[in-house]
């Protein structure tokens, strides 16, 4: 039942040796905030609580890169790297903008493939187009904003698509070859543990190869703090414990294919509109291990 496949299982069957992501701003925004489909952007968002401070679009994605490789080369002289399109929707643009930027990336030492970030509805023909002709010279992986599987909270959060657009949008660039990554949130207002794990459910038959995790984090400033201060009965706030536990239930109905990338985000406390855990990466997993343990000791003793 347990263990599971990490990201670092899923780079290790596509390279030799360790492979590192590194973040980029390359300057894109959203149709959620230039009016194209809203305004405003998610009511969750805020890109500082998630964005490297080397990022600043200002510097462009080549100079952004070297500081990152720079960065990571000296304790890692041997490792090489994927430029990480991270901030707001990195396939929103012409694909020969779109081109030059990934190119940019690729002429950089070191860098060996790309990850871009973007949301199901940035996703037209000729843009997976463009994604397919990278893929077949080097690695891509596209990470797709799921969010949730609920329409009725896709709405209540300003996400300015529905669950089918997810849908659509993975089944396309897996069918052109494309690695496919999800990105998912666990307590988003309205939605019980029975609801979250309904989204593991309708994503078990998608072609997902990797599935980000992470708690809601309610970031001062947001629409969504505003909601949490007005309506604090629609937000179900986790225990450490608690939240594992629903990790584990979410990871038994996925297919052993899926790689986990991350189970939480840790967003700096001063940004946030509520206390966070105050557990780093690795602390929250040391959690999710003893739960495990725990339930496998349980079923242990019931066999018996």
């Amino acid at each position: 039942m347990y263990p599971y496949l990490t990201y670092s299982d899923f780079l290790a069957r596509r390279f030799d040796g360790k492979v590192q992501k590194i973040g980029v701003d390359a300057g894109f925004t959203c149709p959620n905030r230039d009016g194209t489909c809203g305004t405003g952007g998610c009511t969750f968002c805020d890109n500082r609580s998630f964005v490297p401070s080397y990022c600043r679009a200002g510097d462009g994605v080549g100079e952004q890169l070297r500081r990152g490789v720079a960065f990571f080369a000296r304790k890692y002289p041997q490792m090489r790297f994927l430029a990480y399109f991270q901030a707001y929707s990195n396939t929103y643009a012409q694909p020969d903008v779109l081109r030059a930027r990934y190119e940019e990336a690729l002429a950089v030492e070191g860098v060996v493939g790309l990850v871009v970030a973007t949301r199901p509805d940035c996703l037209p023909p000729d843009v997976v187009d463009l994604l397919a002709e990278f893929a077949r010279r080097t690695f891509v992986q596209v990470e797709v904003g799921v969010e949730t599987v609920h329409d009725r909270t896709l709405r209540l959060v300003n996400r300015g698509h529905d669950f089918a657009c997810a849908v659509d949008a993975i089944r396309r660039l897996a069918g052109r070859g494309i690695a496919v990554g999800a990105h998912m949130i666990l307590g988003l207002p309205g939605e019980s543990p029975a609801d979250m794990l309904d989204q593991a459910r309708a994503l078990a038959p998608l072609p997902i190869d990797t599935l980000k995790l992470h708690q809601l984090q309610v970031l001062r400033g947001t629409p969504m703090a505003a909601l949490l201060a007005g309506r604090p009965e629609l937000f179900h706030t986790f225990a450490p414990e608690e939240y594992a536990g629903l990790v584990l239930d979410y990871i038994d109905l996925l297919p052993q294919t899926v790689a986990f990338d991350r189970f939480v985000n840790v967003s700096p406390p001063a940004l946030l509109a509520r206390p966070g855990w105050g557990l780093k990466n690795h602390e929250f997993l040391a959690v999710l291990r003893n739960v495990a343990a725990r339930r496998i000791h349980l079923m242990l003793q019931w066999t018996l």
